[in-house]
C-alpha cells in the first residue's frame, strides 16, 4: 500500500504486540509528541490521519517537554515490568536533542523507549535547514548522531526502503529484556512525508514473544556448590527480580533455605518489607542490618542487579576475604560482573532452577530477626521524631508511607531523598516503590509519575519532589492536567540542593554554592532566602495546593489529595539539616587530594581512610 513514512511507522507500530507467559499487550501503547517543523507535516500528520479515520490505533499525547515525554515512557514501561512502552516523536535539532537526557536514562535502567527524533533533508535540497548542525568535515552528521552511544539500536532512515528492515530490528531489541534500552530511528524531515509502496505484511498484527530464557544445568550446579558450601549467604535483590515478576520465586527460596534477602534500589519490594527474610536496602544508603551481613558475607547471590556503585558501596560492602557472588541475570553482561558464578538466565527461571539443587541448605550465619526488629524501632522513631521548628525530611516520608496503600506507588529520583527512602520506605508491594537511580536524573519524578499512573490508573501515585527537582522540570503537571490524570504530588522545599550540600560539607566543601539564597557581600551565596512560591507556581499550572507547615497539616493533606479525583500539590518546607540514621556504609566521591582549606585537608585523611577498605572482587 501506498504510505508517506510516517504514515507507515504509525501503522506499524499499532500493530505490535508482546506476549510472555500467554499475556499479550500493546508494545507500543500510544505516541507522546511535541510537533514543530520538522515533524507536524510527518509524525503530526500521520497521526491525525490515523486518529480521524481510524487506520490505525496508536493514541497521541501531547507533552511539554522532549526530555520529560521519555521520562514518562521510561515510569510507563518500568510499570509495565518491560513489556510496553510509548513511541516518542520530536523535531529537528533542539527538539530532538532535547531527548538525549531521557536516552541515558532508559539505557542506563535497561528499560525499553522508542525514540522518533526529525532529522535533516535526506535529499540535502534546501542545506542549511533551520536547526542543522553543519559540520565541515561531512554531510551525513547530525546532531542525532549524538543518541548512538546512548541507544541500544540506531538508525536514520535515509530512503523508505529502509524502513521495514529497521523497524523489525527496532522491535526485537525494545523487546530483548537482556539488551533493551532506549531504541533510537532518526526520521528526516523530507522522508517522513515521502510516499512509497509498503508491502501489506508489514502492518499485519505481529506479536512478539518475550522469552523466559533458562539456565544451562552446568552453571546451575556450580552455582549450587558455592551456595551449599556457604555459611553466611545473602541474597541481593535487584530490579531484574522485579521485572521478571519473581517475588513468589525470591519468597519461596529464602523461606526454604533461610537466606537473608537485601535489596538495591530497583529491586526494593521484590519481597516486602516485613518478609521474615528481609533485611532492607544494602549498599552506601542501605540500613546497617543489610550492610553488617553484606560485610561477613561469604556468598553474595545477585538476582538481577547491575551491582552499581551504591549496591556495593564503592566495593566496600562485602568485605569478607573469600567473598564469592552466585548472579542470576537475563543479560551475560551483569551475570559475569563480580568475577562470579554466573546463570545467564531469567530471574524466576534461575531461582527455581538453583532452589531445586539445595535441598535441606539452611542458612547458618548470625541471627538477623532481632537486629531488623532493632532498626525498625529506629524507623519509627525517625518517622516520629517530632523535628523542629521545621519538619524533618523522613517525617515527611513517615507520613506518605502512612498514607500509601499496600498497592500505591512512592516515585522519586535524585537528592537526598532516594538515600532516606531506600533506607526508610517499607515496601509492600512489587510495584510500590519506583526510584530512578540509574541515572538519578533531577526532574523525573512528576514525568515518571505521569507514565506510572497511565500504565495502572488503579493505584494512587505520590510524587515526592524536592525544589532543585521541581525547578528543572514541573511543567508536567500541564500535561497531567489536560489528560485529566490524577497525581499526588508531594513538593518538599529546603531552599537548595540538600542532598549535595551535605555531601560538600562532608567532602570539605562547606555546602559552597548549593542554597537558594541571594548572593552576598562576599560573592558567595549567603545572603537570605529567596522569596520563591513554589506552591503558588504550581498552582497557576492548574494544579490544586494544599500548602502545609506541620507534619499534622501533611497527614491531612494528603488524605485531602487522595479523596480528590484531580491532581494535587501538597507542598510543605522541611529542615535540609534534619538528621537521619546512618547507613553505615560508604560512597566513593573523590576529594581534593591537595588544599589550603583545613575543612578539604581534614575530609581528604577521611576520604583515605575509607578507600582502604575498597577492593576488587577477582
Amino acid at each position: 500500500m501506498k504510505l508517506t513514512v510516517a504514515q507507515a511507522v504509525v501503522r506499524f507500530l499499532a500493530n505490535q504486540w508482546t506476549e510472555r507467559d500467554g499475556v499479550e499487550q500493546r508494545t507500543i501503547a500510544g505516541c507522546l509528541g511535541i510537533f514543530g517543523h520538522g515533524n507536524v507535516a510527518g509524525m503530526g500528520q500521520a497521526l491525525l490521519q490515523a486518529q480521524r479515520t481510524g487506520e490505525a490505533d496508536l493514541p497521541y499525547r501531547l507533552a511539554r517537554n522532549e526530555q520529560a515525554m521519555v521520562h514518562t515512557a521510561v515510569g510507563y514501561a518500568r510499570m509495565k515490568n518491560r513489556l510496553s512502552t510509548f513511541a516518542c516523536t520530536a523535531s529537528i535539532g533542539p527538539g530532538s536533542t532535547n531527548m538525549l537526557t531521557g536516552a541515558a536514562l532508559a539505557t542506563v535502567n535497561r528499560i525499553p523507549v522508542l525514540l522518533l527524533p526529525s532529522d535533516v533533508f535526506a535529499t540535502r535540497v534546501a542545506a542549511p535547514v533551520l536547526q542543522e548542525l553543519e559540520d565541515p568535515r561531512t554531510y551525513d552528521v547530525s546532531v542525532n548522531d549524538a543518541f548512538r552511544p546512548l541507544s541500544k539500536f540506531f538508525d536514520r532512515i535515509w530512503r523508505p526502503s529502509q524502513l521495514p528492515a529497521s523497524l523489525l530490528a527496532a522491535m526485537r531489541v525494545l523487546t530483548d529484556p537482556a539488551e533493551t534500552g532506549a531504541v533510537t530511528l532518526c526520521l528526516p524531515q523530507d522522508v517522513q512525508a515521502e510516499a512509497y509502496d509498503f508491502p501489506d505484511a508489514l502492518f499485519a498484527k505481529r506479536v512478539w514473544h518475550v522469552a523466559r530464557p533458562q539456565p544451562e544445568p552446568v552453571f546451575v550446579s556450580r552455582a549450587a556448590e558455592v551456595v551449599r558450601n556457604a555459611q553466611r549467604p545473602l541474597i541481593v535483590a535487584g530490579g531484574g527480580a522485579i521485572y521478571s515478576e519473581a517475588s513468589n520465586e525470591l519468597d519461596r527460596f529464602a523461606r526454604e533455605t533461610g537466606i537473608p534477602v537485601a535489596d538495591t534500589q530497583a529491586g526494593k519490594g521484590a519481597v516486602s518489607w516485613d518478609h521474615p527474610s528481609s533485611v532492607g536496602g544494602v549498599g552506601s544508603t542501605g540500613t546497617p542490618v543489610a550492610n553488617r551481613l553484606a560485610r561477613e558475607a561469604d556468598v553474595i547471590i545477585g538476582v538481577g542487579t547491575r551491582y552499581s556503585d551504591f549496591t556495593t558501596a564503592s566495593r566496600t560492602a562485602f568485605q569478607h576475604p573469600d567473598v564469592k557472588f552466585v548472579n542470576i541475570n537475563v543479560a551475560a553482561f551483569d551475570a559475569a560482573k563480580q568475577a562470579a558464578y554466573p546463570i545467564v538466565a531469567d530471574a524466576r527461571a534461575g531461582l527455581s532452577a538453583l532452589l531445586t539443587q539445595l535441598p535441606g541448605f539452611r542458612y547458618a550465619g548470625e541471627p538477623y530477626r532481632a537486629d531488623v526488629a532493632a532498626w525498625q524501632e529506629r524507623v519509627d522513631a525517625a518517622y516520629r521524631m517530632g523535628h523542629g521548628p521545621l519538619p524533618a525530611q523522613a517525617e515527611v516520608i513517615g507520613v506518605v508511607n502512612d498514607a500509601a496503600g499496600e498497592r500505591d506507588v512512592v516515585v522519586q529520583a535524585a537528592g537526598s531523598m532516594p538515600g532516606d527512602l531506600q533506607l526508610l520506605w517499607r515496601a509492600r508491594d512489587p510495584k510500590q516503590y519506583h526510584v530512578e537511580y540509574g541515572y538519578s536524573c533531577m526532574g523525573f519524578e512528576i514525568a515518571g509519575a505521569l507514565g506510572i499512573k497511565l500504565a495502572d490508573p488503579s493505584r494512587e501515585v505520590f510524587a515526592l519532589v524536592g525544589d532543585g527537582s521541581y525547578l528543572m522540570m514541573s511543567q508536567e503537571i500541564v500535561t497531567a492536567i489536560a489528560d485529566g490524570v490524577k497525581l499526588i504530588i508531594v513538593l518538599v522545599q529546603n531552599q537548595g540542593f540538600a542532598s549535595i550540600g551535605a555531601l560538600s560539607e562532608s567532602l570539605g566543601s562547606q555546602r559552597f554554592g548549593t542554597s537558594y539564597r541571594f548572593r552576598g557581600s562576599d560573592q558567595d551565596y549567603d545572603g537570605s532566602y529567596l522569596p520563591v512560591d513554589l506552591a503558588a507556581n504550581a498552582e497557576s499550572l492548574g494544579a490544586a495546593v494544599i500548602r502545609c507547615r506541620t507534619i499534622a497539616d501533611l497527614t491531612e493533606g494528603l488524605k485531602q489529595a487522595r479523596s480528590n479525583d484531580h491532581l494535587t500539590v501538597v507542598h510543605i518546607e522541611t529542615d535540609p539539616l534534619s538528621p537521619v540514621p546512618s547507613s553505615e556504609s560508604w560512597w566513593d566521591v573523590p576529594v581534593s587530594s591537595t588544599s589550603s582549606l583545613d575543612s578539604t585537608r581534614s575530609a581528604y585523611a577521611d576520604y583515605e581512610a575509607a578507600k582502604r577498605s575498597q577492593r576488587l572482587y577477582l
